[in-house]
């Protein structure tokens, strides 16, 4: 049995608590305002911290809202995982784990299409846009694995249809600039057209 490693000191949990707190209050403040009405000064009050704390953890506005919706990305992707788990066919299956996902970029429209143009064109030496693209192969790898177990494909062209996917999620997710476009409506789109890739 491996040993039970230690538990994080003093400065270890006071990090950790920094950094919830500023991702709690940009969510908050992003969510309200959108990304482009709120200054780094603003979500620091609201964090209780310095502005140069705050740029220890994110640089820009841009690495900071990569790092508070990697955080809603990443919880999207693992409830959609378990709903995925409940399904009986491959379809319903990929759907029941892109629908959090799609409702998690929804909550704040902008911030959403904001957030993967920063995943797409960001800097990809910084650790946040880095994460990004790591839920991004999370995602298409959850995929494939339906794939794999529900249509029987090899681990190549599951892996290749996987990423077909991903990218029609992502250009649907993108283009819906419509405030008033559901959750709901942008994953019918999203299963229409996947239900004219997959294979039989």
């Amino acid at each position: 049995m491996p040993p039970t490693p230690p538990p994080p000191g003093r400065r270890e949990r006071n990090k950790q608590a920094k950094l919830e707190r500023i991702i709690a209050a940009a969510s908050e403040l992003f969510a309200a305002r959108g990304v482009d009405e709120v200054t780094t000064q603003q979500i620091a009050d609201a964090a209780d911290i310095g502005t140069g704390t705050l740029f220890l953890y994110a640089r820009t506005k841009g690495e900071l809202l990569l790092l508070v919706q990697n955080h809603h990305y990443a919880n999207s992707l693992e409830q959609g995982i378990e709903a995925a788990a409940s399904t009986s066919n491959a379809l319903d299956a990929i759907m029941a784990l892109l629908l959090p996902v799609i409702e998690c970029n929804r909550v704040q429209v902008e911030n959403g299409r904001t957030y993967l143009r920063e995943m797409l064109f960001g800097d990809p030496t910084e650790p946040h846009h880095g994460e990004a693209l790591q839920i991004v192969g999370r995602t298409e790898q959850a995929i494939a694995d339906i794939l794999i177990e529900h249509r029987s494909l090899d681990a190549a062209r599951a892996a290749t249809l996987a990423r077909v996917i991903s990218s029609v999620q992502f250009v649907a997710m993108a283009s819906a600039i419509d405030p008033e476009i559901s959750s709901a409506q942008l994953a019918e789109g999203v299963r229409a057209q996947l239900d004219a890739v997959l294979p039989e």
